[in-house]
């Protein structure tokens, strides 16, 4: 019983010192503030680096790169490669087809891929033309390469009708990558696909000229974007008045296996390239490799090919080509950006011993000489097509091109 004092009397102590030491010290060190915001500034540069300030807050960037790619389609036979790739039954792989060029996408600050086909359930049925409907595994590689955002409208969106725009939605979403020319639900459809790149607002949108004779659902026009450049003309406004500062739009359209740009893609990317909400316009959908055109300050790559494809047919159109469009984005006002540079790095989807995309510059640099020769053959062929409308004149530069 004896320290029943001490207990009673010590927490008072406490608080006395608490009320008149505590508010002292704060006093003082309040009184250093000013002191040590300025103390770095005298310090020699080692020593102030080593001092913990308050973190800095950087702002948007003033340039972004954008990385496009042609088409990501699979036919059965990329589907069976997929499956020796992965080595286990029930599974698909399609990682090592993509990892040639994956280095390229992941190097941008923003990747964009264009989903031709619909995705099916986990494990199948996988069927191709007419009707696609492909391994869910396609967007998880996509992702895995670096894509941040899909174009999926395209000629076979409706392949498989409202549950095959829903699963292959669903999958990209699972996987993290963003989506536009399709929607689940008219609320979906209404909402511009908006992505924030290093605090820039970058929009994408994604219309096709056919779902090759299907009709969308009475009522649910909304579930798929067909072309007009009225729609396209309304989107990109919606888009802007969205708070978006460079609006991208993916366009699937053109003459199958024709390298020309044919009197309907000349047209309409004048018409939409003269509208101040659109910046850029990537092509889907002609299988082979179209050339690039600068329309004022802005650029057209009217056709990127097939990315990933696999004919049974040995190809005699050319649809292994494909190109990767790069571009640099600077900011040239408040809210305004202008594309101050534009690349092509030509790819090849190779058959044989395994199907693989393959980064051609890469390969000119680091292949032995007995496969340089071909290489180099295909490189040239993509290269004349790129340029069918004076685009390195007008500053595309072509990767492994001298």
């Amino acid at each position: 019983m004896d320290d029943e004092p001490a207990k009673r009397v010590l927490p008072v102590l406490a608080r006395a010192l608490a009320v008149s030491f505590v508010p002292a010290v704060l006093a003082l060190g309040l009184a250093w503030l000013p002191t040590m915001a300025v103390l770095p500034a005298l310090l020699p540069g080692g020593l102030a680096g080593g001092l913990v300030g308050p973190p800095r807050v950087a702002g948007p960037a003033d340039s972004i790169t954008i990385a496009a790619a042609g088409d990501l389609l699979v036919h059965p036979e990329l589907t069976a490669q997929a499956a020796a790739d992965a080595g286990r039954p029930d599974a698909y792989d399609f990682t090592k087809v993509l990892a040639g060029v994956a280095p390229r996408i992941r190097a941008a600050d923003l990747g964009i891929c264009h989903m031709e086909t619909p995705l099916a359930e986990r494990g199948g049925p996988f069927t191709g033309y007419p009707i696609f409907s492909v391994p869910p595994e396609l967007a998880d590689a996509a992702a895995d390469a670096g894509f941040d955002t899909c174009s999926t409208a395209s000629n076979h969106s409706l392949d498989t009708g409202m549950a095959g725009i829903a699963r292959t939605l669903d999958n990209l979403d699972r996987v993290g990558i963003r989506h536009t020319g399709t929607a689940r639900s008219a609320v979906e459809a209404a909402k511009p696909t908006i992505l924030a790149v290093r605090g820039v607002k970058v929009a994408q949108l994604s219309y096709t000229f056919s779902f090759n004779g299907l009709s969308r659902e009475p009522g649910k026009e909304w579930s798929a974007n067909l072309l007009s450049t009225e729609a396209v003309l309304a989107g990109t406004r919606q888009a802007r008045s969205a708070g978006a500062e460079i609006v991208v739009v993916s366009l699937h359209w053109g003459t199958e296996y024709q390298n020309e740009a044919d009197e309907g893609q000349l047209g309409i990317a004048r018409e939409l390239l003269a509208s101040p909400d659109i910046d850029l316009i990537v092509g889907h959908h002609v299988h082979v490799v179209q050339p690039f055109e600068k329309i004022g300050d802005k650029w057209v790559a009217y056709g990127l090919g097939n990315l990933t494809t696999r004919f049974p047919d040995g190809s005699p159109e050319n649809t292994q080509d494909a190109v990767v469009a790069e571009f640099t984005f600077a900011r040239v006002g408040p809210g305004r950006w202008k594309a101050t540079s534009a690349s092509a790095v030509p790819t090849f989807m190779q058959y044989q011993p395994a199907a693989r995309v393959v980064d051609l510059p890469a390969a000119l640099r680091s292949s032995p000489a007995s496969e340089r020769e071909d290489w180099g053959r295909i490189h040239r062929r993509i290269v004349g097509y790129l340029d069918l409308l004076g685009a390195r004149q007008a500053g595309l530069r072509i990767d492994g091109q001298s």
